[in-house]
């Protein structure tokens, strides 16, 4: 196959005719799809034009999107992980903090990213190895140190089976990081938290669940800025972790730290 790098052009070219439909496509149908989650008729076109796109340019390789699943090759072969619109529910109420995030994977660990924020005007891409950049500025994480100087982002609260235990430590960690942070944010999709997290906009960023069309293009932004990306026991974060916990390097323990806290208070109040 060819190089990973090389097929950076088709991820960008792939990311920039989904931003091409969000920003042209009025919004139609909204209609749910599962316990407080919605899909919209803008998220189906732009998966299905993305679809469409790599499976012509990189037919060897599968594709797991959110809206229609696994598709094409399987096996231990590299596959794209896509999210036509990360944060539809702010897309669906005009709040223009969305996002298309697109992944190559292999191993486990994502080679290549580009995130576009449509109605930003913001693109970001990576490659292992590379550097990660905004546009074509290479970029880095933060350099915070002090819980007291960041800005830290939480993730969406749990829905479905085990929420309520689920959303308990989301609370807990939310008191405590809340007490210590400079502030928190709660920005509605994932790949934007990241992006920002690898970008130096935000310190740290909690997303207590993963879904590998949401996180992974996001997750080599962040690593490939020189930021942390960690599952919540403190290992390496890989496509099949639980949570996703990016931070700045200064910010790694007290983060962390937080986070077995919270996990710990959760578990005993539930006894």
């Amino acid at each position: 196959m060819t190089g990973h790098a090389e097929l950076l052009p088709v991820a960008r070219e792939a990311v920039a005719t989904a931003t091409r439909i969000i920003r042209s496509r009025a919004l139609g149908t909204v209609r749910a799809k599962g316990e407080r989650d919605i899909v919209t008729d803008v998220d189906l076109a732009v998966e299905d034009a993305m679809r469409g796109f790599l499976s012509r340019e990189t037919p060897g390789i599968g594709i797991l999107g959110e809206e229609h699943g696994r598709s094409g090759p399987g096996g231990d072969g590299p596959w794209w992980a896509l999210d036509p619109v990360d944060g539809t529910s702010n897309l669906a109420r005009g709040i223009p903090l969305c996002a298309v995030s697109l992944a190559l994977v292999q191993g486990g660990q994502s080679v290549l990213a580009a995130v576009e924020l449509p109605f930003l005007g913001a693109s970001y891409t990576a490659a292992a190895g590379h550097g990660a950049y905004a546009g074509e500025e290479r970029i880095g994480a933060s350099g915070v140190r002090e819980p007291s100087e960041a800005v830290i982002s939480i993730g969406d609260f749990a829905v479905g089976d085990g929420a309520e235990a689920k959303n308990a430590v989301r609370i807990e960690l939310l008191r405590l990081l809340g007490a210590r942070a400079q502030k928190i944010r709660m920005i509605g999709t994932a790949a934007i938290d990241l992006a920002w997290v690898a970008e130096g906009r935000l310190d740290a960023s909690v997303i207590l669940a993963n879904l590998p069309w949401d996180t992974m293009a996001g997750v080599l932004l962040v690593r490939e800025a020189g930021g942390l990306v960690l599952d919540q026991d403190g290992t390496e974060h890989a496509a099949g972790s639980t949570a996703t916990i990016a931070v700045c390097p200064g910010l790694r323990e007290p983060v962390m730290t937080a986070l077995r806290q919270a996990r710990a208070r959760a578990c005993r109040e539930s006894l």
